[in-house]
């Protein structure tokens, strides 16, 4: 097939953005190219809402055909969280096939250079975010998120995340010049002189380890790093959550075709319906499933990966042929010391809290309040005030269940639920969980945060909140002074991990103690969230996600070090 894109073409399109990009993560100011409003969408090309949600039904019930290489079965089992079936089939890959068709490709893509392959990712996302409204429905009915949520974070927010990945990709591989001129002076002898030329080199087949709850906003940074260094890539979606990495993989394909590259450099590999596993586990129990085969294979060079830490420890220790990119499991604490805005302070969690049912890696769990109480703008309120008060704005937040829906969106798995469904029995329980109809969805499993109080001075509450209760379970942990919270807060990142700290406080001796801390344990802070900015809300080009630093993730979303190690620069020299 000719080709349809040059080089030329792609780049007159796309290096204005890119250019963007790479003095936005240079400035760390605000800018995204991916809008986040559902209207802006219908004209140039991209899909309207209805015609969104007409490509994602036009899916279902279907064979997802990718016309890559060995297949050797047709698999798939997703439920949607609001109850239908999809009825998708995904190609089930036969490795030994698979794996070499990939590596075909290498040196063409390899040789077409940094911002070619930049180019062509630009393209990929470019043509992601026109069917934005497709992906929106089938982000929405595999991870559980109410649509709003589902569009924005997994439409524009992980596009802004893949193009970050990109330009942060692209600077790494130019910081090297193409070629170099070398001479060195021999006094009276005729000076040494060599020509040199440097060329960046792929490691090898990246394996992306998709999770449920996020798979494109924590799937894109690792597919698009991987893929603008040189690598080919191997989505291995979670087998909840296919639909949005297969329909990636799809566009994928298209545009190397019609870029005269080699599809194959991105393929699926799905499987089958029995390696199910829970929605935090992001990934099968050890020993299930093909991850695990896949993970140790020699082809295997690079994986990134987004789940539980029992399976990201044991891709870190055995998976010893590639370089691994791990987001597992934290305990992320809020420090509520004192406050100048008490009402905003209290609006602010209750957000935070609720937002897609605390489904999301960076929620806070634990909340550590003096058992004295704390000093607010409205007065001193004790700690039972404080926990009462909060309860009572996250009841205020979701009173209206329409409201209720568009923010909470649906359990994703049952484990989920089982979590909640237990909490009241770890201790007092400050705010009861309840459960929310969804009139559109009638078998969706709605439920609302439950918060429950802890005594951080008892052993036994030790283990509750020293672990992830992943989902919309909180801890109110009482403690002796600020002080101790501090020190719990320490504690807890360097023995189980933080995505986010947030802390409250009007005393500048507190919140330096706060900020020495996360600066000591590698924790990613929020001060004094009042307003539309929250603790588990992160902005692509600005905001680091995680810091690789903490037992929760070995890698940050996205800065010079989750891409560098991807290639290689390879030296070749002559005399000139």
């Amino acid at each position: 097939m000719a080709a349809e894109l040059t080089a030329h073409q792609l780049i007159a399109k796309h290096r204005p953005t890119l250019d963007q990009a790479l003095e936005t993560i240079r400035t760390r100011a605000y800018w995204s190219p991916h809008p986040e409003h559902p209207k802006a969408y219908g004209e140039n090309g991209s899909l309207s809402l209805p015609e969104g949600k007409a490509a994602f039904e036009a899916l279902l019930n279907s064979r997802f055909d990718l016309d890559q290489p060995g297949t050797d079965d047709w698999t798939g089992a997703e439920t949607s969280p609001f109850g239908p079936e999809l009825g998708i089939t995904y190609p089930h890959p036969d490795v030994d096939s698979l794996l070499p068709a990939m590596r075909a490709g290498m040196r063409a893509w390899r040789d077409a250079g940094a911002e070619t392959r930049a180019m062509v990712c630009l393209e990929i996302l470019s043509r992601i975010s026109a069917r934005t409204h497709e992906f929106a429905h089938a982000v929405m009915h595999t991870s559980g998120q109410a649509f709003m949520m589902a569009f924005q974070a997994g439409g524009p927010h992980a596009q802004d995340r893949g193009l970050e990945a990109v330009a942060y990709a692209f600077a790494e591989q130019s910081r090297t010049p193409d070629s170099a001129d070398w001479t060195k002076p021999q006094g009276k002898r005729d000076p040494l002189a060599l020509t040199k030329r440097f060329t960046p080199v792929g490691r090898g087949i990246a394996l992306l380890i998709g999770c449920n709850t996020f798979p494109t906003w924590n799937g894109y940074p690792g597919l698009f790093a991987s893929l603008a260094t040189g690598n080919p890539v191997l989505v291995k979606p979670h087998p909840r959550a296919v639909l949005p990495l297969a329909l990636t993989v799809r566009v994928a394909r298209e545009v190397l075709t019609e870029a005269a590259f080699d599809p194959n450099l991105v393929a699926l590999a799905a499987e089958r319906p029995q390696a199910l596993g829970s929605a935090r586990a992001g990934e099968t129990p050890i020993g299930e499933g093909i991850a695990k085969t896949l993970a140790t294979r020699p082809e295997i060079k690079i994986i990134d990966y987004t789940g539980s830490t029992s399976f990201g420890d044991w891709l870190e220790a055995n998976a010893r042929q590639a370089q691994v990119y791990t987001e597992k499991a934290g305990v992320n604490t809020v420090v509520v010391e004192s406050t100048d805005n008490y009402k905003g302070m209290l609006s602010n969690l209750a957000f935070s809290l609720s937002l897609y049912s605390g489904q999301m890696c960076t929620t806070p769990q634990n909340l550590l309040i003096p058992r004295e109480g704390i000093a607010t703008d409205a007065g001193a309120k004790s700690y039972d005030e404080v926990v009462s008060d909060l309860a009572g704005a996250v009841d205020g937040l979701l009173g209206d269940e329409a409201r209720a829906n568009g923010i909470l969106g649906a359990l994703v798995n049952p484990d989920v639920k089982a979590r909640l469904d237990a909490a009241p029995g770890i201790g007092e329980v400050a705010l009861a969980s309840r459960q929310v109809s969804n009139p559109e969805f009638p078998d969706a499993v709605v439920r609302t945060p439950v918060i429950v109080k802890l005594d951080g001075a008892k052993p036994d509450a030790e283990a509750a909140y020293l672990s992830e209760c992943f989902g919309p379970v909180s801890f109110a942990v009482a403690v002796d002074s600020a002080a101790d919270a501090v020190e719990l807060l320490r504690r807890t990142v360097r023995e189980k991990g933080a995505m986010t700290v947030g802390a409250y406080t009007t005393s500048a001796e507190v919140s330096s103690a706060v900020e020495e801390t996360c600066l000591e344990e590698s924790a990613q802070l929020s001060l004094n969230l009042t307003g539309g900015v929250y603790v588990n809300q992160t902005a692509a080009f600005s905001d680091f996600h995680g810091s690789g630093g903490n037992p929760a993730a070995n890698a940050a979303l996205c800065d010079s070090a989750f891409v560098a190690n991807r290639f290689r620069v390879v030296e070749i020299r002559k005399e000139a």
